[in-house]
Order: C-alpha cells, then structure tokens, then sequence
C-alpha cells in the first residue's frame, strides 16, 4: 500500500465530507489556510510538506459555484507548485454541468470551460459523480473516473423493494439514469414529458407509463428550486400514485427550493446525499453519506488499483 505518499486536502465546500474520508482512511486532513483578500480575492497556502505526494482535493462546485470553484484552482495551483507528485481533484459534485453544449446562438460550453480551466491549473486526473451529462467526462484530455451514486441510495431503498417501486424520470433526459434505478428493483419504468417555461419554472405536461396504486420513485442528478420534482409529483398523484419518493443525487435547493417543499405534501421524501453540505430544516429530506464510496475510490487510485469494483451493486 501506498497510503504514507497519500495527502488530503479541502477547500471551504465540504469540509466535512473530506473529514469523514480522512477519519475512514486513518490519516489527518491537510493543514491549508484558506481567506479572503479585502477586495475579495482568495489566497491558499499549504501548511504541510506536500512534495512527492499524492494529492487529493475534495471541493465541489456547489454553491456559491464561482467561489469554489475559484478555491479549487488555486489549490491545484499551490499544490502543483509545491512539488505534488500527482494532483487529483475531487469534485463530488461538478458545477456548470447544465451547460454541456450550445443548444442556443452565441452561447457558451461552460462545462468544456471548467475542464479545460481545471486541466491548465495542474489537476492529473478527476474524481466525480453523477454528471448531469456523462459525455462530460470526454470534455477532459487527462483520465475521469466517473461514480454513481445508485449504489449508495440502493442500499437505502432495497427495504422497499417487495413493494417493486415504479421508477419516473422527471424527464426525457433522465430516461437511461431511470431505468437503471427500474433494472434495481425490478419494478416498472415510465418517464415524464415536461415543458420548461423559465430556469426557475416547469410544468409536466404528459405520463407514459400507468403508476395507478403504486409506489413511486422520481430519480434524477439534481434538484435545486424543486419546480421538476413537484410538477413530477403533482402529475403521478393525479394519476393515482400511493407515494411519491424522490432519489436525487446532488441538492442544491436555494430558498425557493425549500420553500416550495416546505407548502406541498406532494413528496413523502426526498432522499439526496452530502456531496454537498444541506440542511433539511425540518423537511422530510433523507442525507446519505458518499463518504464509503469515495474512500474506496481514492484508496484504489492511490495504490493503481481498478475501481470498477465500486459499480457492483446485487452482486453483479
């Protein structure tokens, strides 16, 4: 094993997720100073002897998006200046996602962006899960390893599984995410056709699939002002749906998010996980922890070992 060349480092996004993973290995987070500028601006410095390591960076791009974001640069930076053997960012939950390709006159590829920004700082090799695209992992010229979060919410919701879920995208584009979720638990498939009226707003416009008297599981990679899940849900209630559970793997929710939960009833339980930091605030809102899944992932990195273990889920 090759752990003693191993070093941990986090940014301000999720210091105890990177915690966590620092107490499942058995070694210290790294020391780094972290502050602000008066006019803003961030500085970093390492307060430990990084040279020859492997270095991993826990931040995820979550909200404020351009703070984290900027913090994971210039620790890359620090790092790749101080002699890190190998720099590896982990972003357990990847911003600017959306933005994957110009599907608009004179509109940027932000996500292609960020890689190229990410790759130019000094970071070797990327660690990430559930992109909102997966052809992400393209935009990269240096190695991705791509987790999912499906094995983590099974674990949660194979107690359900005699009542064989019916599994709903909130989208057409989620169709191949759901029915993976659908193969789980060996329950029915259908997806929803939605119509975008604004960033903030949606409305589901059509059902495929017959959800009369059944459980029902929404998945989808993120949720931030809950419009898509309560129109979803909505939508399922009206055709005859028992309950509504959402499996989503990144929440984000803003304060219209969680007021919009706060004043429906429409979803039972929105399970998410804590590859960024949230609070419930009282909603029925379920955190499971990535923090196994991750350890795994980087302890195998660190020792050249496959990852491809870590996608089993059922014993296949």
């Amino acid at each position: 094993m090759q752990l003693g060349e191993l070093k941990i480092l986090s940014g301000n996004a999720n210091q105890a997720l990177a915690q966590e993973i620092c107490d499942n290995i058995g070694i210290p987070l790294c020391d780094v100073t972290l502050k602000r500028f008066p006019d803003g601006e961030i500085f970093v410095k390492i307060n430990e002897n990084v040279r020859g390591k492997d270095v991993f960076i826990i931040q995820p791009t979550s909200p404020p998006a351009n703070d984290h974001l900027m913090e994971l640069l210039i620790m890359i930076d620090a790092a790749k200046r101080a002699s890190a053997r190998r720099i590896t960012a982990v972003l357990p939950f990847f911003g600017y996602a959306r933005q994957d390709r110009k599907d608009q006159p004179r509109v940027p590829i932000t996500a292609k962006l960020v890689a190229n920004i990410l790759v130019t700082a000094g970071a070797e090799r990327v660690l990430t899960m559930d992109l909102h695209a997966s052809q992400i992992q393209g935009f990269f010229d240096i190695p991705v390893d791509h987790l999912y979060a499906v094995s983590v919410f099974y674990d949660y919701l194979k107690k359900y599984q005699d009542k064989k879920l019916m599994v709903i995208s909130p989208d057409v584009g989620g169709v191949k995410m759901g029915s993976a979720y659908s193969d789980l638990f060996d329950g029915g498939f259908g997806f929803i056709v939605k119509r975008r009226k604004d960033s903030e707003n949606v409305k589901a416009t059509s059902l495929v699939g017959d959800v009369k008297d059944r459980e029902v599981l929404i998945v989808d990679d993120m949720t931030e002002t809950a419009g898509t899940l309560i129109a979803a849900a909505e939508l399922l209630k009206e055709n005859g749906a028992l309950s509504v559970r959402a499996a989503v793997s990144h929440c984000m929710l803003s304060e219209k998010g969680y007021k919009r939960l706060s004043e429906t009833d429409l979803i039972d339980e929105l399970i998410t996980t804590n590859s960024a930091p949230i609070d419930s605030k009282g909603l029925p809102i379920t955190i499971l922890s990535i923090g196994n899944i991750l350890t795994e992932a980087i302890i195998r990195i660190n020792e050249h070992r496959s990852i491809t273990k870590l996608f089993k889920i059922k014993g296949f």
